[in-house]
């Protein structure tokens, strides 16, 4: 049954390939928890069962965030066995996962992200241009990684790129020039070098980079910029949102560029914005909050 659920995913709901091997480790977890061998084995979960796998991966060291993530992983594998009329009830109805833990996005200050630092790190030979070129459309165009991975050379214009989000959802991120001419170089140096591909981003032989690669290219750039803890892909579209709230945007704009369903996502950045705020008025205002006794 596992193996069709994953052909639902892919075909059906068009789950991205990060998506989908989250889903199957979960579920095939649980499938090993509770011992189920054959079809009919899948009628006999109830909710106590379930509550005991909760306790579990909480008593193994498991965030209450993935416990939360595991279980919405099973709720969508069971919701797809009733409407395949394997099950007749849904043991997961009355599940309640465990209350998340606040915690907020993490992002790069705007003075570690200097341009006259930046541009130092890069040189001017294929792999340097591409290495920037990625930096910098993590950054300012806050798109995700399977984005960048998946970005068509056609996709991409002088003025703003396309890009198939989540649920293959497009939507339309406005670039700079300065970014643009960084694209136009990258595809000048493409040519040359007689790489004929799709994709605007490759590796030196003309095949598709692929995730842990650009994860750590990206880990190393941001490990010679600041000393935060997490430096990754989406530690860069965190900073592009919560740079963007700084200066002003509108939650219903940064919801669109980044590409997500409800404003309830986008939200979690205020809190980054809001701590900017107070720290600029700690320092700036006479009676600031750092001057009172």
């Amino acid at each position: 049954m596992l193996e069709q659920f994953i052909q639902y995913l892919s075909f059906e709901k068009r789950c991205s390939p990060h998506t989908i091997g989250a889903y199957e480790h979960d579920v095939q977890q649980f499938i090993d928890f509770a011992d189920i061998r054959v079809k009919g084995d899948l009628q006999e979960v109830n909710s106590f069962l379930i509550r005991g796998w909760i306790v579990q991966l909480i008593d193994g060291g498991i965030s209450n965030r993935s416990v939360n993530r595991k279980l919405a992983s099973l709720r969508t594998f069971y919701k797809w066995l009733r409407k395949e009329g394997e099950i007749t009830i849904n043991p997961l109805a009355k599940i309640q996962g465990p209350k998340n833990e606040k915690r907020l996005p993490i992002f790069v200050k705007e003075s570690e992200l200097n341009t006259a630092k930046t541009s130092l790190l890069f040189s001017s030979d294929f792999n340097g241009v591409r290495d920037e070129l990625m930096f910098e459309l993590f950054y300012q165009t806050g798109i995700r990684l399977s984005e960048l991975i998946g970005l068509k050379d056609s996709d991409v214009g002088e003025q703003h790129i396309k890009v198939l989000g989540k649920r293959s959802k497009e939507r339309l991120i406005p670039i700079s020039p300065q970014l643009a001419q960084t694209i136009q170089l990258f595809r000048t140096m493409k040519r040359k070098m007689n790489i004929d591909s799709m994709k605007l981003f490759t590796r030196e032989n003309g095949q598709d980079l692929y995730p842990s690669l650009v994860y750590r290219k990206i880990n190393a750039i941001l490990g010679t910029l600041t000393t935060s803890d997490k430096k990754s892909p989406h530690v860069l579209r965190h900073t592009f949102a919560t740079h963007l709230l700084n200066r002003g945007i509108g939650l219903e704009t940064l919801k669109d560029l980044l590409g997500h369903a409800n404003l309830s996502a986008t939200q979690v950045y205020t809190h980054n914005s809001f701590a900017q705020l107070t720290a600029v008025y700690s320092q700036a205002h006479p009676r600031g909050m750092h001057k009172s006794k």
